[in-house]
């Protein structure tokens, strides 16, 4: 029986979340035989290659040319520098892209492929925790679709969406959402080490009450508001700090975060 060669991936850039893809496939099953990389920068294909055993490039060439899939993994303002060089080989392969604000249109023209889908992931993804919201151009057929869900399994959760502008809404509020929890996580600390407490012990405490937190309400039925009143009696420890962070406005000004890492989104699409 002949036996089909496995289907070949091709990462152009090499950076953190193709390596986190990267090792979730071959933690899947894919052959490292069977997945490149193209990364101009030496210290990182060394790094790559050492790691998971791919084929690690430094320029795109006809090699390219074997990838079923093509996975667009540089920063959006090298998108087209990196991609002259691939074009000639990459047009008839999925394309997938998880630069922030670069849109299908855009990664279209430039490989020459009508098959895009965007993904937007979040750093989670590193330790198979996180969760990345997808969008598929009409050209992308099941089986498409059946081949990204495959790629980004292994990273954690993922969302389909039905219009590409959502993207931009979940850029702000997964794809960028891990700093705001590390920014809450900075606070906490500091706190805690302005009360007395060592810098060992406001670490654990800190990180095991966001762990738990979002676990708890990950299992209940309840939403994050009657959670939050569960642990707040009037005139008690709780309720004074919430009301300190209402009265200091933090709610609103958080909200308002968020729509401005979209709106940021949005101009990286225009750009």
């Amino acid at each position: 029986m002949n036996i089909p060669p496995p289907r070949r991936i091709a990462f152009i850039g090499g950076g953190n979340m193709a390596s986190a893809l990267i090792g979730g496939l071959l933690r899947s099953g894919r052959e490292a035989a069977a997945i490149t990389v193209v990364e101009p920068f030496g210290p990182q294909r060394d790094k790559l290659a050492q790691a998971f055993g791919i084929q690690a490039q430094a320029v795109a060439d006809a090699r390219l040319a074997d990838a079923a899939t093509v996975v667009w993994a540089v920063k959006p303002q090298l998108f087209a520098e990196a991609a002259a060089p691939c074009a000639p080989f990459v047009g008839s392969a999925l394309q997938v892209s998880v630069m922030a604000g670069v849109r299908c249109a855009a990664v279209a023209h430039a490989s020459g492929s009508a098959r895009v889908v965007r993904a937007m992931p979040n750093t989670p993804a590193l330790i198979g925790q996180g969760i990345a919201g997808l969008f598929a151009t009409p050209a992308v057929d099941e089986a498409g679709r059946a081949e990204v869900d495959a790629l980004f399994a292994p990273t954690g959760a993922s969302l389909w969406l039905p219009g590409e502008d959502d993207l931009d809404a979940v850029t702000a509020l997964s794809g960028s959402g891990p700093a705001y929890v590390f920014y809450f996580l900075e606070a906490m600390m500091q706190a805690a080490a302005e009360m007395g407490l060592a810098e060992a012990q406001g670490r654990m405490l800190a990180l095991h009450t966001f762990a738990g937190a979002t676990a708890l309400a990950q299992q209940s039925p309840l939403p994050p508001h009657a959670l939050r009143a569960q642990v707040t009696s009037k005139g008690g420890t709780t309720f004074a700090a919430l009301s300190s962070l209402e009265d200091s406005g933090v709610k609103a000004a958080f909200v308002k975060a968020l729509h401005a890492a979209r709106q940021r989104a949005e101009e990286l699409g225009r750009a």
